[in-house]
């Protein structure tokens, strides 16, 4: 069932679930019931003295909330309300303008636009602030605070003002409520290449790329000559979705492993037999807003070589969280648990997936002073355990002669999308040529018989 609700996580994650049951509990020890009784004095002292009476939901709802916000930017506690939420996103149906978001030292900024929602057709980026909603001020509140002010019916319209590095003003937007229905995976052919756009990573992914490889073969009457698998502003979903994915492209080999507190918590996953496209040639589309489960499958498919990464580096969140219900199964602890590593041994965390040939969106007019938003940028992320170096979070400034191009002059060429543009024409130079009608002797000047 759809919701009128914005998303009000950070960012979908790679998600595993598990059952209450199964969840253990860390003993207790002296030090945490010492704890506990210090935290039952100010709860006794804030009850008693506080200015206004303030009821024991708001005062341990608080308390969890600040608990787990001390950890990392993706563990957090789910209401019911967050929990349906959440639900229904990894069914790849929700309501709301198809943003995703979260908080920044009070300030609302965006995550990603989902293709293809009001969010997107507005011209929303990665990295914008929204400082208003509907005229009024909002800095300071609660992430849920500015979910609600910005839900509402479908058909309705909400006015945000957005602030947008590289920019000189703040500037309105007035975006129209929806019902956000996310397809999973779209297709389409240019140039004789099949092009998969996967957007989430919810529970008909893997089965909606199998669909959309066969419409693709039907359209053509044959094999592409290549396939362009599209992650770019995917920011993840559900772990097995990940794995099944990259398995529809490997023969073989390990795709992730997941990592946990102790050295014996290792969980690996493996691909079976069998490659969807035959061993056609792949590249896969990443940029600032590829994160959790979409850099799992590319990490997995950069390095076991069977696919050229192209793009710009990932968004470089390389956790797993568990889903934990809790009590009667209407509310929920959202932890991290794990992190992920590629086939290499690589964990993404802060770095990213480096494409294998850096591709910046030119036809995006903002692209040189719009700041691309990453995990290093959340406060509290988790910490690459083997350091990142710094030539892989810095940018290389230097003009690169292949793309001087500006979005005005791609536009007078009919070039909307100039990353997936540079990738189909790669592709579409590896087909194999029609051969050429075989020349005469007198045509050529060569001599007849052959060489001599």
């Amino acid at each position: 069932m759809a919701n009128n609700l914005l998303p009000s996580l950070a960012l979908v994650s790679a998600l595993a679930f598990v059952p209450a049951a199964s969840a253990a509990l860390a003993p207790v020890d002296v030090d945490s019931y010492r704890e506990l009784d210090q935290f039952m004095t100010v709860l006794d002292q804030v009850k008693a003295n506080y200015v206004d009476r303030v009821d024991d939901t708001t005062l341990i709802r608080g308390a969890i909330d600040g608990m787990l916000a001390s950890l990392d930017p993706h563990s957090s506690y789910m209401d019911a309300r967050e929990y349906r939420n959440l639900m229904t996103t990894t069914d790849g149906n929700y309501g709301g303008l198809g943003l995703t978001v979260t908080m920044d030292d009070g300030a609302v900024k965006v995550m990603a636009a989902t293709r293809g929602t009001p969010a997107d057709r507005a011209g929303i980026k990665a990295g914008d602030f929204i400082t208003h909603i509907n005229g009024q001020l909002f800095y300071g509140g609660t992430l849920d605070e500015a979910v609600d002010r910005m839900r509402g019916n479908p058909g309705t319209t909400v006015r945000i003002t957005i602030v947008r590095p590289g920019r000189e003003r703040p500037f309105d937007v007035t975006i129209t409520r929806a019902i956000i229905d996310i397809p999973a995976v779209t297709s389409s052919v240019r140039d004789g290449v099949g092009i998969l756009t996967v957007n989430t990573f919810s529970r008909v992914t893997t089965e909606g790329t199998q669909h959309a490889i066969a419409d693709i073969r039907r359209q053509l009457g044959h094999e592409p000559a290549g396939w362009v698998l599209d992650l770019r502003s995917n920011p993840g979903g559900l772990l097995d979705q990940a794995v099944s994915l990259s398995d529809l492209f490997l023969d073989n080999g390990e795709i992730v492993s997941q990592r946990g507190r102790r050295p014996t918590d290792i969980e690996r996953y493996y691909a079976h037999p069998g490659d969807a496209t035959n061993g056609a040639p792949i590249i896969v589309l990443v940029d600032a807003g590829t994160a959790s489960a979409a850099e799992i499958v590319a990490g997995a498919l950069q390095d076991h070589r069977r696919a050229l990464v192209m793009g710009e580096r990932s968004f470089g969140k390389g956790s797993v969280q568990t889903l934990i219900p809790l009590g009667d199964g209407t509310t929920a602890l959202r932890l991290t648990t794990a992190r992920y590593y590629t086939p290499s041994g690589r964990s993404v965390q802060e770095g990213g997936i480096a494409p294998d040939v850096p591709v910046p969106q030119l036809s995006d007019p903002d692209y040189r002073t719009r700041t691309a938003v990453r995990e290093t940028d959340l406060r509290r992320h988790l910490v690459n355990e083997a350091g990142i170096r710094d030539d892989v979070l810095q940018s290389d400034d230097r003009p690169d002669p292949r793309f001087v191009s500006t979005a005005d002059q791609l536009r007078e060429r009919h070039v909307e999308d100039y990353q997936l543009d540079y990738a189909v024409r790669t592709l579409a130079r590896l087909a194999p040529q029609p051969a050429r009608p075989a020349q005469t002797a007198a045509a050529t000047g060569a001599p007849r018989g052959g060489r001599h």
